[in-house]
């Protein structure tokens, strides 16, 4: 490690292999061992956690006999590295091969950017899988550096606030341990690959809408073949597109409401990708969407050794680690364990059922759709349902424009999977009623959506 490593650990901020210290503490041994539990990391002496601003620390010999005398007293010890780097002292820690650490307080590890205390049932479960090398740590002979996609790089930076300037892209996944000087791990080639699929082809998504309850009639189907975040964003474009929404006006804002709260829609893509076995050739995650329900399922199951009643009990244990911290670091993961828990708490506050989970091999997590929502019902003539249509997608129109004011008449139709002759119709309809208007040309102007 050197000075440039640390700028850019500073830059990117507390995370799963970096925790910064304004001064030294007796209880950075917690921080050793979790380390040494996880993943490996950096404590950095002399910069403030709160804004990652440097404040300095003196490195004596005293500090390093200290520092040394903590991570030999961990059970079983654990060798740390330690340097001088400007302003700052630099504690390197290895994952070891030991596991599980403890020091005097008990045992620790790191989920996303803290340090945690591991619970008795934790300790337990998660070091019992075996293997000696996750897929997500593991390489493809075919995939190479050139391989990388340096916008995809850049864009990942962006989402988590880091700016990398000129440092190169080697540089920048080395310090996200994604890759050291000659290869990236699978979970880097997940993130950031250009053609992800042309080295790990069952990393990809399949999307499908289906007319009815059972699996027999799709109307809709979209296969992503593309890297983690895209998979995500296109699974909620896909779900905005299918799910029945209403809008609700607040003071001077319009609010769309959707029948599923597209929160615990996305704890459940976030489990799906977080959690899958990535290993298993010839399967997907997929999210399948039926007139009175949404399934999620992606292949692997539970991690070995966690039981079902364990679901949304605060309980984390991840298959694949880093592909969890890279989510974290742009921001689309919060508290480590909450994620079902929350599920359940959004649905509830909108009155619908919990979620029911099936395991088999796969994990499917399945959501209930609102009966209020629905625009399928008992027969009533082909008219009241023609009228219950055309009054849905008014709605979504209006979603749509209030978020996009410079949507075109093909652009509603592709996002809304509608004619453009009925987008045309609906458009004169909303500004016949005065909820819609049009500022400026067809070409360079703007729609305003009405707050009445």
């Amino acid at each position: 490690m050197d000075r440039k490593d640390v700028d850019l650990l500073i830059h990117e901020g507390e995370s799963l292999v970096a925790e910064f210290k304004e001064k030294y503490t007796p209880r950075i041994d917690e921080d050793i061992v979790a380390f040494a539990n996880t993943r490996g990391g950096t404590i950095l002496l002399g910069v403030r956690d709160s804004d990652g601003a440097i404040v300095g620390e003196t490195l004596t010999n005293d500090l390093k006999a200290r520092i040394n005398s903590l991570a030999r007293n961990c059970k079983p010890s654990v060798s740390v590295n330690i340097l001088r780097l400007g302003e700052v002292v630099a504690v390197e820690i290895s994952e070891g091969d030991e596991k599980p650490y403890s020091c005097a307080s008990g045992y620790y590890r790191r989920l996303n950017g803290m340090t945690q205390k591991m619970s008795h049932e934790e300790v337990r479960l998660m070091f019992r899988e075996n293997d000696p090398l996750p897929f997500e740590e593991r390489t493809v002979k075919s995939f190479s550096f050139e391989d990388v996609s340096r916008a995809k790089v850049l864009a990942f930076a962006k989402a988590a606030g880091v700016s990398i300037g000129k440092t190169a892209t080697v540089d920048f996944l080395r310090s996200l341990k994604v890759a050291d000087e000659s290869k990236v791990a699978n979970a880097g080639l997940l993130f950031f690959a250009a053609a992800p699929q042309d080295h790990i082809r069952q990393a990809q998504m399949t999307l499908i809408a289906f007319k009815g309850t059972d699996r027999l009639r799709i109307y809709d189907r979209l296969d992503v073949r593309d890297d983690l975040p895209a998979q995500f964003n296109q699974a909620v474009r896909f779900l905005e597109k299918h799910l029945n929404v209403r809008s609700e006006i607040k003071r001077f804002d319009r609010e769309d409401i959707y029948e599923i709260p597209l929160e615990a829609l996305r704890e459940g893509l976030l489990n799906a990708l977080m959690h899958r076995d990535y290993s298993i050739p010839g399967t997907q995650v997929s999210v399948d969407i039926f007139d009175d329900r949404v399934e999620i399922t992606n292949p692997g199951g539970l991690v070995k050794g966690l039981s079902q009643k364990s679901l949304g009990r605060g309980i984390s244990i991840r298959r694949n680690e880093l592909i969890a911290d890279l989510f974290a670091r742009i921001h689309k993961v919060e508290r480590a364990g909450t994620g079902i828990r929350r599920m359940r708490q959004s649905l509830a506050e909108a009155g619908l059922k919990a979620p029911e989970f099936e395991i088999n091999g796969f994990f499917r997590a399945v959501f209930h759709r609102s009966p209020e929502f629905s625009m399928k019902g008992p027969a009533a003539g082909a008219q009241k349902s023609s009228q219950k249509g055309a009054q849905k997608s008014s709605q979504k129109i209006l979603a749509l424009l209030a978020r996009r004011k410079d949507a075109t008449i093909d652009d509603l139709a592709k996002e809304l999977g509608i004619s453009s002759r009925a987008i045309k119709k609906n458009l004169h309809k909303l500004k016949k009623q005065g909820l819609l208007r049009r500022v400026g040309p067809d070409k360079g102007g703007h729609w305003e959506v009405s707050a009445k």
